[in-house]
């Protein structure tokens, strides 16, 4: 029988809760599963390897984005699976791969479902699943509060997206695979390990999770209703057709700022800097998705 480990974020939400939890566990055969309750994602890398060093073979992860990138990030051992169990407010990548919010449902496809290897970005040495990047983005999450979030849910993000709408674009240079693609003043620069950003906007049209590529966009609106276009784009998945994004695909990318701003991992924002230095990392981890998943 396999080992089975819990790491959970207690202040996060989801059903019945972590006891809800306990009972689907015991009632599919694991009454007695490793378990470990965090205040806050920052401190689940240890509860991560402590698991494995207790010999978890599949660790359950409960808690959103954030969460789930702090376990990826410690999490340096494909042979161990994750199974997501999507308490948070967006859950970017439990929904792009079509794990439910419901904890039953979420444990069987964790207990049953196929075990697939994923790639991971690696920004400024920190890994990241689903998207990453710096300007509009990055300060949309840094507006969108917990209590926001708690109170709004999604709809914190599109508050906070207004006051980033009217910040200052940034010059800066990117590379891509060692060349130069873009040069120029941007809103946003957005690495997608995945198509999707919250609220279901479909940002990259190929973007795939196991392709050994990540994609990057560059966003130059300067006006509200410039924004309002890209935003139809994104709503119609005909973001190759805006004249205000510009995509690329690479393995390897590097952005350079005229000035620090910070930027943001899988919705965890992080401290001001110039530089941005992204590689993919193919096939790093194994996540637990649903039997019919592509």
């Amino acid at each position: 029988m396999i080992s089975i480990a819990v790491v959970a974020h207690a202040d996060k939400t989801l059903g019945g809760g972590l006891e809800e939890l306990r009972e689907v566990l015991a009632a599919a055969g694991h009454p007695k599963p490793i378990w470990y309750e965090v205040a806050r994602s920052s401190k689940a890398p240890e509860s991560i390897r402590r698991a494995v060093k207790d010999g978890a073979d599949l660790i359950f992860v409960w808690g959103g984005d954030g969460m789930v990138q702090a376990c990826i990030d410690a999490l340096r051992r494909p042979d161990v699976a994750i199974a997501i169990l999507p308490a948070g407010t967006g859950n970017l990548l439990a929904t792009s791969l079509g794990i439910p919010k419901d904890i039953a449902k979420a444990v069987h496809i964790g207990l049953h479902g196929r075990r697939r290897r994923l790639d991971v970005g690696v920004m400024n040495g920190e890994r990241f699943v689903a998207m990453a990047g710096t300007g509009f983005d990055a300060i949309m999450v840094k507006d969108a509060s917990r209590q926001a979030k708690d109170q709004l849910g999604r709809l914190a993000y599109l508050r906070s997206s207004v006051k980033a709408m009217r910040a200052r674009s940034v010059r800066m240079k990117i590379h891509v695979d060692d060349e130069v693609w873009f040069t120029g003043k941007a809103a946003c620069a957005l690495i997608g390990n995945i198509g999707t950003v919250t609220g279901g906007l479909r940002v990259f049209a190929r973007a795939s999770p196991s392709d050994g590529k990540l994609d990057v966009g560059v966003f130059t609106p300067k006006t509200a209703w410039q924004w309002l276009k890209v935003l139809v784009h994104e709503v119609t998945g005909q973001t190759e057709d805006s004249p205000q994004i510009e995509t690329r695909r690479g393995k390897k990318i590097v952005i350079t700022l005229e000035r620090k701003r910070p930027y943001e991992l899988d919705g965890g924002v992080r401290p001001r800097t110039d530089r941005l230095e992204v590689r993919v990392e193919a096939r790093a981890i194994t996540l637990c998705v649903p039997a019919a998943a592509n």
